[in-house]
């Protein structure tokens, strides 16, 4: 175990971090590497809600399961830093590894897969406590599992009960007990509402950023639904083909996108506006695989703004406003078409 180290406002710290599979077992030569994850620099502070959206394939989930170390990093570093400890994530024995996993929590997507039918929800709330072995007697647990429980909104009558006798709804705020009840610092929660009916959405959106505020909880919520990223994050990032293109305070770049791709996840977000119906920027074609990355920017097979410089050189990352930072070579350039009388301000 690291020594302690002092409160720092970056909670975690991902440094040129890259994940790579490799694509089935040629007879000959080495497979094709799918690279899920490349090269990602990002920084998620303290007590933030984070926001990671982008479409399906771009490499958000292996994110999420390699600063949990579920996923295997085979390139840069995950830092992790709370009040008591640092971390260097891919580095860490057996014991570390150990009080690590009680630190960060997963809320997986599906809650009607991610519980076990044959166990009660006191028993599925409690599991992680009796297999880290954070509590010594069966009182100490059910302490710990009913202060829990009513965080998250759930009776103790519902303690005794299966899933099957639960909604979808229900069987998150379960979820969501599990992933909490050792006391974590940061939770990944993946797609965590895509599930669910629109209904429940905002009312366990509602229940999480409360668990954070009362929890001093970071968490990076992954998600594909930027109506949602709108409601609940304060700081989002936007992933492309294994790479984050834009980064910045949610309030910022809702109003004022600088990436291509950015403003056009933005402006298909559902308007009841019927002016606005039919405004939104089209992508044409779809992501390019993830092992034959586009050289240059590799979002200029798609972007109406791609010229002969998009094609060759890679952008550099810079800050075009406080706290908001970009890859792309001409971004002011959209900022200023996106700027025009008549846009819709999400």
């Amino acid at each position: 175990m690291s020594a302690p180290v002092p409160e720092h406002p970056i909670h975690v710290s991902l440094a040129d971090l890259s994940v790579q599979f490799a694509l089935g077992r040629p007879l000959f030569g080495k497979p094709p590497m799918v690279r899920a994850v490349d090269g990602v620099s990002l920084d998620i502070p303290r007590a933030a809600f984070f926001g990671l959206v982008g479409e399906s394939g771009s490499g958000k989930t292996t994110l999420g399961r390699a600063i949990l170390r579920a996923a295997p990093v085979t390139g840069g570093s995950v830092t992790y830093r709370d009040a008591e400890v640092e971390y260097d994530v891919g580095s860490l024995d057996k014991a570390a590894l150990r009080d690590y996993r009680r630190r960060v929590q997963l809320i997986f997507q599906d809650p009607y897969a991610a519980l076990s039918p044959r166990m009660t929800v006191r028993d599925i709330i409690a599991e992680p406590l009796e297999v880290m072995g954070l509590t010594t007697s069966r009182e100490e647990t059910d302490e710990r599992v009913r202060d829990i429980a009513a965080r998250c909104r759930l009776n103790l009558e519902h303690l005794r009960r299966y899933p099957h006798a639960f909604s979808g709804g229900q069987r998150q705020r379960i979820s969501i007990a599990r992933a909490l009840v050792a006391r974590p610092r940061f939770v990944v929660a993946d797609e965590s509402v895509a599930a669910l009916d629109v209904s429940i959405q905002a009312d366990i959106l509602n229940l999480l950023k409360a668990l954070r505020d009362d929890l001093r909880l970071t968490i990076l919520f992954i998600s594909h639904d930027l109506s949602v990223v709108a409601h609940v994050c304060d700081m989002v990032a936007v992933m492309y083909l294994g790479a984050i293109v834009e980064v910045g305070p949610s309030r910022a770049m809702f109003a004022q996108p600088r990436h291509p791709y950015t403003a056009a996840l933005f402006s298909a977000i559902p308007s009841l506006d019927p002016d606005e119906r039919g405004r939104g920027q089209r992508l044409e074609g779809e992501i390019p695989s993830a092992t034959s990355v586009p050289p240059g920017c590799r979002f200029h097979t798609r972007c109406p703004f791609a010229r002969d410089r998009c094609r060759t050189e890679s952008p550099e990352w810079r800050q075009v406003a406080p706290g908001q930072h970009v890859a792309c070579h001409f971004s002011e350039e959209l900022a200023a078409r996106m700027n025009r009388p008549g846009r819709r301000q999400t």
